[in-house]
């Protein structure tokens, strides 16, 4: 037994401060997958659409809806799954979400007319929603307080690997068996993702002790064994519960109670912000390059640069974190991000240098949907804690579905191509205003 293991005060004590253990790392490779599978998706779509419009006739509206869908159902599905595992616990949501997604990504393959395409599409969101919500919690939780940064930058940075897979899988598959295929392979891996869930992925620790459900003590003993802890002193009467006076109180009215309604604004700003101008630089810049003068082609090895800059900044962003401030290293990438965006939209002309600064653009902007991600579970008692990360999500879901909409309106309206990166520029500035304010409140003790 380690020293930090020895002087731990509960189970939840050593997992905040002792070294983090093999399985503890299992659980972050499950979240990677996770994020991986959700990268896929959202590029695998944005691959296809242009075979999906010309078999079903649609105008570039409807099939600016259609890719909105799943957008659509992740919001919905951060909110309500994550308000779910408030009350039934993290581990089956998870798997049961990840279900959900992948008996979307099956039937969209199966898709035989837009309107069928659309709701299969939302229902994957739903599940991609709720695995978000959780995940992100779960992940947090496991991961000890030198290494959460590293944690959460390594899972975020599953969105960019999944990205660039998907767009490999498009520019293979489709030629020879047709889009649907694309959404076939990755649902076929969806199945080993959810069974490789349903093995590994424990109960919230945090949620067993505030819950206290039946087989608390059971789950409790199991996952200390699992990471190194001593089972005989992981039972529920071992735990020192700080949160159990507050514990029946976890519905979205907590997000807006005394102490913690500024925080919830200014997590809701900051998730709106950056989520719209990361997902108007990943949606619209392959398009939006052949505006600049490349080709289709040259669109899409910028939009890979960006992917591949985007696996790196999220692991980048969390080495950077085990050491520094988590929201002050925020602040500094969602800065730094803003002004990158500038240089790159006014480089276009020299396509090396754009794709050299389309990797840097990647890796910033990833970097700070990491923080965000980081930042968010700290933020709220466990009480609320995954209803309040699901809330935040949805809010920045809202900002996703958004920016490729208003997007188009606004290219469609005239608007340069400076213009357009400028518009995401700025939502970024604003999203750092917002944590700048944000580190002015303290975190509740319970999430030190």
């Amino acid at each position: 037994m380690t020293t930090a293991t020895a002087s731990a005060r509960d189970l939840r004590s050593h997992l905040e401060h002792s070294p983090m253990s093999v399985y503890q790392w299992a659980i972050v490779a499950c979240a990677v997958l996770l994020n991986a599978n959700d990268g896929f998706d959202v590029a695998a779509m944005s691959f296809v659409s242009l075979n999906v419009e010309n078999e079903f006739g649609l105008s570039g509206s409807v099939l600016g809806t259609v890719i909105s869908a799943t957008l659509v159902g992740m919001a919905i599905g951060a909110v309500v799954i994550g308000r779910l595992a408030d009350v039934l616990g993290r581990r089956w949501t998870v798997v049961g979400s990840a279900a959900l997604s992948t008996v979307g990504m099956f039937l969209a393959a199966s898709s035989q007319d837009v309107v069928q395409l659309g709701i299969w599409r939302v229902l994957t969101g739903l599940g991609v929603g709720g695995i978000l919500a959780s995940i992100t919690v779960i992940t947090s939780e496991y991961s000890s307080a030198r290494w959460r940064g590293l944690a959460i930058g390594v899972y975020s940075a599953g969105y960019g690997v999944g990205a660039f897979l998907g767009g490999l899988a498009a520019n293979g598959l489709q030629a020879e068996f047709g889009w649907r295929s694309v959404f076939f392979v990755g649902a076929s891996v969806s199945v080993l993702i959810v069974i490789a869930l349903a093995l590994i992925t424990p109960e919230s620790v945090q949620f067993l002790v505030t819950r206290r459900p039946k087989y608390a003590d059971k789950a409790l003993t199991r996952i200390a064994a699992r990471v190194g802890y001593d089972p005989a002193r992981a039972t529920l009467a071992q735990q020192i519960d700080e949160s159990a006076p507050t514990a029946a109180k976890s519905g979205l009215s907590e997000l807006f109670s005394r102490k913690v309604i500024v925080a919830t604004v200014l997590l809701w700003v900051a998730f709106f912000t950056v989520m719209f101008g990361f997902y108007f630089v990943n949606s619209w810049t392959p398009r939006l390059m052949t505006e600049a003068g490349m080709t289709q082609e040259q669109g899409v090895y910028i939009g890979m640069a960006l992917a591949i800059g985007g696996t790196i900044g999220s692991v980048l962003y969390g080495v950077i974190a085990a050491r520094v401030e988590r929201e002050k290293l925020l602040l500094a990438f969602l800065l730094i991000s803003a002004g990158t965006i500038i240089v790159f939209v006014l480089s276009t002309a020299l396509l090396t240098i754009a794709m050299v600064l389309g990797v840097l653009v990647g890796l910033l902007v990833n970097g700070c949907i990491a923080g965000m991600y980081s930042v968010a579970p700290t933020r709220y008692a466990t009480s609320a804690r995954g209803t309040g990360v699901g809330a935040a999500l949805a809010v920045g879901r809202v900002g996703a579905i958004l920016a490729p909409i208003l997007g188009g309106a606004m290219l469609d309206s005239g608007w340069t191509l400076v213009m357009l990166y400028s518009s995401a520029a700025i939502m970024l500035v604003v999203g750092a205003v917002a944590v700048a304010f944000l580190r002015r409140i303290p975190e509740p003790r319970e999430a030190d």
